[in-house]
């Protein structure tokens, strides 16, 4: 089906209500590496009950814990096979530090659909409250789908990164671990892509890759431990462009400039020649 773009854009999602507890919140800490030494104090922050506080980038997986299949790409004027879709950008602003536990209410929109030529693109946003009704995020996704483009709709901004003519103010040496897809899987992202060799294969794949959104967090975290000290509460907002992909075990590279009150952050695959893995990512501190 054609996408329409006069019936796609602004179309209401639906809500949906949900819950997280403590126990999300350490699993998914767990999932991203924190921890590695549990005789740090701010590895602590991540992973143990006593005075917990909560990456942003846990607004990504906090309203699917429990949802196991895959979403359909299914909207008014929009109808795509999701083999076509893959993930483009993801941002995540928060409007206070996150809680280690609670309830929230999640309305979705589709803001925006672009005509790449070749493919389209959707952006969808989903604002979060709590049950009061005060706002907690607002979460900002692109998804990218291959042969869907050519109806005939805007292009849309280029909104690339002008990065500074200098050295990076940090280069961070990030490492993964083997089964880190196998934990990441866990916080509600089952796609057998993460975790089945034969499967990972037939997608083109030596071997199965780690989520994307876990690559998301686990950078989070790494600037976030490296420029605020290891507090994620002093995160407002953090961005991203999803530009390659990581297999479990490989290390990253992470620089980071500072820039206009900004952190501007790239992260390769230095076993890879640097190959880019995630672009045109910001980090912005309260």
């Amino acid at each position: 089906m054609p996408i329409d773009p006069a019936a796609a854009i602004g179309a209401d999602l639906g809500e949906l209500r949900f819950a997280w507890t403590r126990s999300d919140v350490l699993l998914y800490h767990l999932a991203l590496g924190a921890g590695a030494d549990p005789l740090d104090e701010r590895e602590l922050r991540y992973t143990y009950e006593r005075g917990l506080r909560v990456l942003p980038t846990f607004a990504t997986v906090a309203a699917n814990l429990r949802t196991f299949t895959p979403p359909a790409v299914k909207f008014p004027g929009v109808d795509i096979d999701l083999a076509k879709v893959l993930h483009g950008k993801q941002e995540v602003r928060v409007h206070r530090p996150l809680p280690a536990e609670g309830k929230a209410i999640a309305r979705t929109r589709l803001v925006d659909v672009f005509d790449k030529g070749k493919a389209a693109v959707l952006v969808q946003e989903t604002e979060v409250a709590d049950e009061q009704g005060d706002p907690l995020w607002t979460a900002r996704s692109s998804i990218f789908a291959r042969g869907e483009g050519g109806f005939g709709g805007e292009r849309g901004p280029s909104d690339r990164i002008v990065w500074p003519e200098r050295a990076p103010d940090a280069v961070i040496e990030v490492p993964t671990l083997p089964q880190q897809a196998l934990l990441y899987r866990l916080c509600g992202d089952l796609n057998p892509l993460h975790a089945d060799p034969e499967f990972a294969r037939s997608a083109g794949f030596d071997r199965p890759i780690l989520h994307g959104l876990c690559t998301y967090g686990v950078v989070a975290k790494a600037v976030v431990d490296a420029f605020l000290d290891g507090d994620p509460e002093r995160v407002s907002l953090f961005g991203t462009r999803f530009a390659g992909v990581v297999f479990p075990g490989e290390r990253l590279r992470v620089r980071v400039w500072r820039e206009d009150e900004r952190l501007l952050v790239t992260a390769t695959a230095p076993e890879r020649d640097d190959a880019a893995v995630l672009s045109d990512t910001v980090l912005v501190p309260r």
